[in-house]
């Protein structure tokens, strides 16, 4: 069996993918990233290996991505996490025509032709006010467990409007409106209405299509997934593997020079 690999470095959470010589995932890691990003890389690539006993040299390509696709040590070439989330997405969902990417340190509107190819895409400019290190710092201010955010949000009733900009300053609206007497739900769901807005002003600018794929790590957050079903009127595809995505994409480009390979070899041979 041949198989292809993608890693993903992201500044919170590496992801690691293995792929068969068919594009179906046989292998998956996830680990934080933490200070040392050549280790999380090496880590989670084994992590990926060993969950399900792949031989490191039946692994023929590996390619890395995110931002610290340079730091991939053992990898044989990098690609952009842009283009590595829009063919991923549109390998799990093949109407995928725009991807909203939500990670820890920025957000990325992609639109994506129906090959996968990126078409145009646009970043967050305020900070991180729109990003999952959003959510962080207002878990972190409110005392509470960052996977409980979401769930916690949707129990609100009357969401506070957060106007702050920049992720430095969160933490001290957060705790203005905790001293104002807001319920702590209340003010979650306006973290995340808040964040969800700046994501659809995003997607307007590269212009919104038929369908719309959620990935990053910030998808697995159900407040955020139903808030931009409410604000989007395309279909919004949100997969179990959706924080996978950008290592799929690598991983699915890595099976293209493997294919390649393969290609010239038989060539050769002939």
């Amino acid at each position: 069996m041949v198989y292809a690999a993608g890693v993903d470095v992201g500044s919170t959470q590496t992801k690691a993918i293995i792929v068969d010589e068919h594009g179906q995932i046989v292998g998956r890691a996830l680990i934080d990233t933490g200070a040392n990003v050549v280790v999380a890389a090496e880590d989670s690539f084994r992590a990926a290996l060993e969950a399900h006993n792949i031989p490191k040299d039946e692994v023929r390509f590996v390619v890395g991505t995110g931002y610290g696709r340079y730091r991939v040590t053992f990898g044989d070439t990098q690609v952009t996490e842009i283009s590595c989330h829009a063919r991923g997405a549109v390998h799990m969902f093949p109407r995928t025509l725009t991807v909203l990417d939500m990670g820890g340190q920025d957000t990325k509107a992609i639109r994506v032709s129906p090959q996968g190819d990126v078409v145009d895409f646009v970043m967050n400019d305020k900070c991180s006010a729109g990003t999952g290190r959003f959510l962080q710092h207002a878990a972190f201010a409110l005392g509470i467990p960052l996977s409980d955010v979401g769930q916690r949000a949707l129990d609100a009733q009357k969401p506070v409007k957060i106007s702050t900009t920049c992720t430095v300053f969160a933490e001290t609206e957060v705790l203005s409106w905790l001293a104002k007497g807001k319920k702590l739900e209340d003010i979650l769901l306006g973290v995340h209405q808040s964040i969800a807005d700046r994501s659809v002003g995003l997607l307007k600018r590269v212009g919104i299509q038929e369908e719309i794929s959620f990935t990053g790590g910030v998808a697995r957050n159900v407040a955020m997934v139903a808030i931009l079903k409410e604000r989007v009127s395309s279909k919004l595809n949100v997969s179990e593997d959706s924080h996978f995505m950008g290592a799929l994409g690598a991983a699915l480009f890595a099976l293209d020079h493997v294919k390649a390979g393969s290609v010239v070899a038989a060539g050769r041979e002939a």
